[in-house]
């Protein structure tokens, strides 16, 4: 499966096309809602340019946090955009590899990065941030599920004005139902889609209180 992040031109591209979509505003609202109210250190994964993490910081001014990515380029944008930030932690990894133990985490966020992973993957990482969550922590992944029709996928691109061709080679996309049963199969709950957009997906799962 070609990996497109790995080229500093496409995470560039993706970065111009996103400040273009405003459907993701209210992904990113509703999951910051969800948010624990006494959160004090936040992982994101897939950070990008700390889009996210950015945003769970300015809400939660004292916490910390983790931006994980495999992107050099991306990782570097962040650093730029947070410059004299002493708040957070950039780490390169891919998310193919296990996740890093962290300590304590209040909330675990993704947005749009999971997708890139094998199906077997995705779950593995749902499965690693339960165990990585304190009791009464959140997992929050806005995510790029798979349209049920060719004829929905085409028409989800044709409305971000994203040509055919241009489809991302990198997507492996896969179904909301599979991965909600997923997370409840885990252990997780009050897990629901909690906004969607075409195939613009809020998946959350809550760890159990003791």
């Amino acid at each position: 499966m070609p990996n497109e992040w790995s080229k500093p031109e496409h995470s560039l591209a993706y970065m111009r096309r996103a400040k273009r979509q405003t459907q993701r505003q209210m992904g990113d609202e509703t999951l910051l809602a969800e948010l624990p109210a006494d959160t004090r250190r936040v992982l994101d994964l897939g950070c990008g340019a700390g889009h996210l993490i950015g945003l769970a910081l300015q809400r939660f001014p004292q916490a910390t946090g983790v931006g994980l990515d495999f992107s050099a380029t991306m990782l570097d944008l962040a650093r730029q955009q947070f410059t004299g930030e002493t708040r957070v932690e950039w780490i390169e990894r891919s998310l193919d590899d296990p996740l890093p133990q962290l300590g304590t985490l209040d909330a675990i966020i993704s947005s749009f990065a999971i997708h890139h992973c094998s199906d077997s993957r995705k779950r593995a990482i749902y499965q690693e941030a339960f165990a990585e969550l304190r009791p009464g922590g959140v997992f929050c992944n806005l995510e790029h599920v798979a349209s049920p029709t060719v004829t929905m996928h085409e028409r989800f691109l044709s409305e971000l004005h994203i040509p055919l061709e241009d489809d991302d080679p990198s997507n492996q996309l896969l179904d909301l139902h599979t991965q909600l049963t997923w997370l409840r199969e885990i252990g997780y709950e009050e897990v629901d889609c909690y906004w969607k957009w075409r195939e613009m997906a809020l998946l959350i799962g809550k760890r159990p209180k003791l």
